[in-house]
């Protein structure tokens, strides 16, 4: 719906500063669950018995790759916050 400028009656950039402390909030929250993991899964690797030790630590990497991604999204919402 458009206002007497010319401009949108509603707002829809919705990147307001409550939205993005929240999804700054959740992507941080994301991370530390996703390290958090990473350091499960390598103790899992390292009491692991020797047949189940490829498995344990195929879970590790699968961890690893989930705390990379968690950590890139979060460097991405932190910079659109200082850009």
């Amino acid at each position: 719906m458009l206002d007497s400028t010319g401009g949108t009656m509603y707002p829809t950039n919705l990147s307001t500063p409550i939205f993005g402390a929240y999804g700054r909030a959740e992507a941080l929250e994301t991370w530390r669950a996703a390290a958090s993991l990473v350091a499960t899964r390598w103790q899992n690797f390292l009491d692991a018995e020797p047949e189940t030790r490829p498995w344990a630590f195929a879970a590790y990497v699968a961890a690893l790759d989930a705390e990379e991604a968690a950590a890139t999204d979060m460097a991405a919402l932190f910079s659109r916050k200082a850009a």
